[in-house]
């Protein structure tokens, strides 16, 4: 079979200027960290395939899950069903998440599991008859998705300007990045202040797609403080960040104010099905419970609570909490730091920021930081060259690896990366 040619006419990839972009590496097999194409390769993922695969490719405990589930129950309809996959994962998971909320609602990926949660804000209040409070508000440069309500909810991102008239209304605030945490709280007080917002979205720490902008604990506590002193729900993107990430189980473990939603996806799975969750407490759950039907939540996916990625979501979290995943977690913050303090007075890089696991390094090129940084391309392809799957936002790059990478392969990336400083912009 030629994959090569079928895929060029076939497929359309994601995220892929085809007038601009090799062609797609054909990938044979994975395991652990590696990537091997069938040129015979072994490619480094250093960013653990888009952020979700925190235990590595071809994980044997995460198969045998899958396969031990499929031979009992594949699937099954969750609107008047339920299955011991679904309330063992509630069982395992709620006391885990900050503020332990009461429940969880099933959905497919990260973007319909943060709509799921603004809907939830906004229906509670339309369903205690405070309807007024309607609007949601959310970082200049934060991003929640592809879908119609993830894009309305992201910041002004120049790949959905094609739709920009087709997306609802959100108040924005700068996020509170450095000397901009004063202004980023004045200006949420003043929205606040109008008595109509519903909810208070916002990606915890770290906001991943606007280039890994990083920012502090303990003014995430104030921002949610704030904005539950005016009566608004908090709800926390942990899609990227959940599952270790941060070096704590979620980043909201780490401010002391919890969110009242929570939306996770990504690396739920281990990175091995889609699957999305948002958790609630129980008094937003009971403003849905009515004679009238039309307080319902009138939400759902044909593969809502699909017992197969549930099962694998109980193994991978059982996994992730064992002390064999937590110090692997411990080492990669370690050596991480170590690389950071290593070039933090280099003149190549205009900032290094770290948080947990995740590392991302600011180069200087000249030009603006940007997503469309024209020396993206030069940068992946210079990696991917030297076995390294680096994925740049820009002119930002990003260690964001599975758990699993062993400090010989973290060595490798490292070393790839110095190499790439002697690049002649």
């Amino acid at each position: 079979m030629d994959i090569q040619n079928l895929d060029d006419k076939h497929i359309w990839h994601p995220y892929t200027q085809y007038a601009t972009s090799p062609k797609p590496l054909v990938v044979e097999s994975a395991k652990g960290a590696r990537i091997n194409t069938t040129d015979g390769n072994s490619i480094i993922d250093a960013v653990a395939s888009w952020w979700v695969n925190i235990h590595g490719h071809s994980n044997e405990r995460l198969a045998a899950a899958v396969h031990k589930q499929f031979l009992n129950l594949e699937h099954v309809i969750f609107a008047g069903f339920t299955h011991d996959a679904a309330t063992g994962l509630a069982e395992s998971l709620l006391p885990l998440l900050p503020g332990k909320p009461d429940r969880l609602f099933f959905s497919d990926n990260g973007s319909t599991a943060v709509e799921v949660g603004v809907k939830m804000a906004l229906q509670y209040f339309y369903n205690k008859g405070e309807g007024h409070k309607n609007q949601v508000i959310c970082f200049e440069e934060a991003f929640h998705g592809e879908t119609f309500g993830g894009m309305a909810l992201s910041g002004d991102l120049e790949f959905n300007k094609p739709y920009e008239s087709k997306l609802f209304d959100v108040l924005r605030i700068p996020a509170p990045i450095g000397e901009r945490a004063k202004e980023s709280r004045e200006q949420l007080e003043e929205l606040l202040k109008s008595g109509n917002v519903a909810a208070f979205l916002f990606e915890p720490l770290v906001l991943g797609t606007a280039g890994m902008l990083m920012y502090d604990p303990e003014v995430l506590s104030d921002l949610i403080a704030l904005a539950r002193s005016y009566g608004a729900l908090c709800i926390a993107d942990e899609v990227m960040t959940g599952f270790g990430r941060t070096g704590t189980l979620f980043a909201c473990d780490q401010s002391t104010e919890k969110p009242d939603i929570i939306a996770m996806s990504k690396g739920l799975t281990g990175g091995s099905m889609p699957m999305g969750l948002t958790s609630c407490p129980e008094f937003l759950f009971e403003a849905f419970i009515s004679e009238d039907k039309m307080k319902t939540f009138f939400h759902g996916h044909s593969y809502t609570g699909n017992p197969l990625a549930c099962a694998v979501a109980i193994e991978s979290l059982k996994m992730l909490t064992e002390q064999k995943c937590q110090s692997d977690i411990e080492r990669i913050v370690s050596s991480h730091k170590a690389f950071a303090q290593k070039h933090e007075n280099n003149p190549k890089f205009k900032e290094i920021r770290q948080c947990g696991t995740i590392l991302a390094l600011e180069y200087q090129t000249g030009e603006k930081t940007s997503y469309f940084n024209s020396k993206r391309d030069q940068l992946y392809n210079f990696f991917i060259e030297r076995g390294v799957l680096l994925r740049p936002l820009g002119n930002v790059i990003y260690i964001l690896p599975p758990y699993c990478i062993s400090d010989e392969e973290l060595i490798s990336v490292y070393e790839a990366i110095e190499a790439s400083l002697n690049i002649n912009w």
